[in-house]
């Protein structure tokens, strides 16, 4: 059973990691072989003799397809700017086929693959292509994480028709509480599921406890688990 979902958000910041480490962790714990894959990313530190992006840790941490970091996160780049902009510095073009050629790996190792952007749906990678056109070539159905703030009615609805114009097909959306502070979420996801025309299929609460956060989070997930194994 090989299913790949690709995870985009309305905006940086918005918990798109969070969100597919939860899935990664909810999907092993359901013994399927899971790996995360996060192909492009533009923020990193010197650890272990390779610069390594911390979301991409977060991702490999919870993967169980015994996969390594180059493999998770092949395009690695120090400064936290738009990917093509810190690989033009670095003398570098990110490569398509290459990613593709990784992206072969973790369809050979895990029974499921996470993949997961940077920043929202149309940020570019080079100076003809985006990760719009990398989720169309990976085929991978896309789950749209929707940061519940203000102004968030706009970007989910702009980053919707953003995806169904490019030819993708969207597995569903979720919507995750950023900081506790939004009164109106409430009202703001009823509106959404209006005029959305994809599936509502989850909502993360806000949580700073982490651990518990985690918990619960897992347990809110299950219906969802649920429903990414079944999807067609």
């Amino acid at each position: 059973m090989l299913k790949s979902f690709f995870i985009t958000g309305t905006d940086t910041d918005v918990g798109k990691t969070y969100v597919a480490a939860a899935l990664i962790r909810g999907l092993a714990e359901r013994q399927l072989t899971v790996s995360g894959f996060k192909p492009v990313a533009a923020g990193a530190t010197w650890q272990d003799g390779q610069f390594k992006n911390e979301d991409a840790i977060d991702l490999l941490r919870e993967s169980t397809a015994g996969l390594g970091y180059s493999d998770v996160n092949p395009y690695c780049f120090e400064p936290a700017i738009a990917p093509h902009i810190a690989a033009e510095q670095e003398d570098m073009v990110i490569n398509l086929p290459d990613i593709e050629a990784v992206y072969a790996k973790h369809k050979l190792a895990a029974d499921m693959v996470i993949v997961e952007g940077a920043g929202g749906w149309m940020v570019p990678l080079n100076d003809q292509l985006g990760f719009d056109d990398l989720a169309l070539a990976l085929n991978a159905p896309v789950i749209l994480v929707v940061g519940l703030k203000l102004g968030c009615i706009n970007h989910a609805l702009l980053t919707e028709a953003a995806i169904l114009n490019k030819g993708c097909r969207i597995a569903g959306w979720i919507g995750n509480d950023l900081n506790g502070q939004f009164m109106e979420i409430n009202e703001n996801i009823r509106t959404l599921k209006q005029r959305m025309k994809s599936k509502f299929i989850g909502n993360i609460e806000y949580q700073p406890d982490k651990e518990k956060k985690s918990a619960v989070d897992q347990r809110k997930i299950k219906g969802l688990l649920d429903y990414l194994i079944e999807f067609r």
